[in-house]
């Protein structure tokens, strides 16, 4: 017993500062979050406790209820095209040449900048009156879009913003599991004379399951998180038409001081993200299994 004993001593030594470091900046925030969730209370005051009334404020809100709808529609407009436009990149980019390699390397330049260049970037784009795609709009005789004031169109400025700044890490992705298909299998297809459609259906795409399933629950907790588009791009117009959860957190706690209700939303989101995933992880699990079964 003692030796076993020993033996697990320099285990906790090693783990040790890890686990006391992850309670003291996620654990305890994330629970003292949850208790504040349950307060009335502005950064001012000390507040009073209030229950599940702040939950209850939001199920009446029509603001929250809208920004939860624009988060989910954003959110399935980017997930499925920059999965299909990572693919194809690192479909078309998968060759061991100088050009391959620098085109690599100029697709996955935006991911290094901030949101504020990349906002400031698409908006010298996507401005109507002096913007590119507006001159370019005029000069052809056309009626430049006014993708950051019409309502219909809003979403779809932060989805194009969004597809363009995080186009590369996807990318990366399926290329590196794309090195992993053993080769032999494209010979034997080659030998066949199967085509590249067949040969990609039924051999690319099997292999690529898990590394698809990796980016699209990567970039869904990440598009249910997206502020900084919102915040620079549209803030949040017009009429609300482009204001994200976060966006509406941000509002609450920082222009209104309503720590403890801004506090709520910002649970319900973390809940409805571990929602998400853990539907996705479980839909992609029992789908595997089935094909294991046949």
């Amino acid at each position: 017993m003692s030796g076993t004993t020993n033996r697990r001593d320099p285990g906790l030594a090693f783990v040790g500062p890890f686990l006391l470091v992850y309670c003291l900046v996620l654990i305890l925030p994330m629970l003292d979050g949850m208790w504040l969730s349950l307060h009335v209370i502005d950064v001012w005051g000390d507040g009073r406790f209030a229950g599940l009334a702040n939950y209850g404020r939001l199920l009446a809100d029509p603001v929250f209820a809208q920004s939860l709808v624009n988060t989910f529609v954003v959110t399935l407009m980017i997930v499925p095209i920059l999965t299909a436009i990572a693919l194809a990149l690192a479909l078309a980019l998968n060759r061991a040449t100088r050009g391959a390699a620098i085109l690599r390397g100029i697709f996955f330049s935006s991911a290094v900048l901030s949101v504020t260049i990349v906002t400031l970037i698409w908006r010298f784009i996507l401005a109507p009156d002096a913007g590119l795609l507006g001159e370019v709009a005029q000069a052809i005789g056309a009626e430049p879009l006014p993708f950051l004031s019409s309502p219909g169109l809003a979403l779809w400025a932060l989805a194009i913003t969004t597809i363009w700044w995080s186009i590369g890490l996807p990318m990366l992705l399926f290329l590196a599991g794309l090195q992993q298909v053993p080769a032999d299998l494209y010979e034997a297809a080659a030998l066949d004379r199967a085509s590249r459609w067949r040969t990609f259906v039924s051999i690319t795409l099997p292999a690529l399951k898990r590394t698809t399933i990796l980016v699209v629950m990567l970039q869904t907790a990440a598009q249910l998180q997206l502020f900084g588009q919102a915040h620079l791009l549209t803030a949040g117009g017009p009429s609300g038409a482009s204001r994200t959860v976060v966006l509406f957190i941000n509002e609450v706690a920082f222009g209104r001081w309503e720590l403890g209700y801004a506090q709520a939303a910002a649970e319900v989101l973390f809940l409805l993200i571990l929602l998400v995933t853990l539907t996705q992880y479980w839909v992609t699990g029992r789908a595997g299994e089935g094909e294991h079964g046949r």
